[in-house]
């Protein structure tokens, strides 16, 4: 049990290692400065010789000068090296701002950032929709960053031999890779399309059986879609309008000085009585027969479960509220904040709930 229990710590170690080194390498890629190194002493200038910036020009990993950081130079394939070794299983890919296409090398772009540009350049998302005609394709692809994609046009005469028998598979839905160049479109409709010399299905999907087509829907079907209702312009402006709000929340209590706390999901309490609350149990409420029967002071059993040989010892519910939690931490902290989630059984599907 003592090596098993060691063993599952190690790997867990391993992973955050992995983890952490991963997510250096994505933050320096995409704000263009070391991600860790507050100085060449100790812990943190370690770190920051272990990541960097992207540079596309010579395959390398710089960093930028900074009056308040330190950081150096180092190969991508040393990097990647640091990173299998951590690894427990499986190998990792970096996942490069650049991407190698035959002996093309092509920036990924968002569609939000797409400009005129004489460069190649990457672009990776979903397919909305496909229509293809004598001589060439359009093909609207999404990668979420705005709510219109971008047009991407793929003429018979100039793609290559691989890009034609992909062009026979697209559906509506699979994700795809793109290559080309930004340029001015020709309609009316967008004001950039991605004229593309190179596209790759990187993930299949069924065409005739995808659930969303180019039409709009109501919000109970897409409740039954729910893995799928992101991609809607109506979900994912909800998503983003949210993650807005969310951030500035944060930036103005934390530029007040207050402290952001995560108050418990489950609970034992009742916060605030004013709704009913979801239960959380580890018994079998499947097996009526098996479920632990309460018992008076005599012995005898009662009608309710006896939850003392739950999980938690007692009845446990998703919360409804931070509020008590909060209280704790302000005798501690002072200034807090918590922002949720909370929990409310309530089957209330209105312009006021959101579900």
């Amino acid at each position: 049990m003592t090596q098993t229990t060691t063993t599952r710590q190690h790997l867990a170690k391993k992973m955050a290692s992995r983890a952490c080194l991963a997510a250096a390498v994505a933050a320096s890629s995409r704000g263009g400065v070391s991600a860790f190194g507050t100085s060449s002493i100790g812990r943190s200038g370690m770190m920051a010789r272990s990541l960097s910036t992207i540079s596309s020009s010579n395959n390398r990993f710089s960093s930028y000068p900074s009056t308040t950081s330190t950081s150096y130079a180092i190969n991508k394939s040393e990097l990647s090296n640091r990173i299998s070794s951590v690894a427990p299983s499986r190998s990792f890919q970096l996942n490069m701002s650049t991407v190698a296409a035959g002996a093309t090398t092509a920036r990924r772009v968002k569609t939000a950032e797409a400009e005129v540009s004489d460069e190649q350049v990457s672009i990776k998302g979903w397919v909305r929709t496909v229509r293809k005609q004598k001589t060439l394709a359009f093909v609207e692809v999404n990668d979420g960053s705005n709510m219109s994609g971008i047009q991407c046009v793929l003429p018979f005469d100039t793609v290559d031999e691989d890009t034609m028998k992909e062009i026979d598979n697209l559906t509506t839905g699979c994700s795809v890779h793109a290559i080309g160049q930004i340029i001015k479109s020709q309609g009316g409709k967008q004001a950039v399309e991605l004229s593309a010399s190179s596209l790759r299905i990187v993930g299949e999907c069924p065409g005739d059986t995808f659930p969303l087509a180019k039409k709009r829907h109501s919000l109970e079907y897409l409740r039954t879609i729910a893995h799928l209702r992101p991609r809607t312009n109506t979900i994912a402006a909800v998503a983003r309008v949210r993650s807005t709000l969310a951030g500035s929340i944060h930036k103005f209590f934390q530029g007040e000085g207050f402290n952001y706390v995560q108050t418990p999901l489950i609970t034992a309490s009742d916060c605030e009585g004013a709704g009913e609350m979801f239960r959380v149990t580890t018994l079998d409420i499947d097996d009526v027969a098996s479920l632990p029967l309460a018992k008076d002071e005599e012995g005898k059993e009662l009608a309710g479960v006896d939850y003392a040989e739950d999980f938690f010892g007692k009845a446990a519910f998703l919360t409804v509220s931070g509020q008590l939690g909060g209280e704790t931490h302000a005798c501690a902290l002072g200034d807090v904040y918590t922002f949720g989630p909370t929990f409310r059984a309530e089957n209330s599907q209105t312009t006021r709930h959101l579900a």
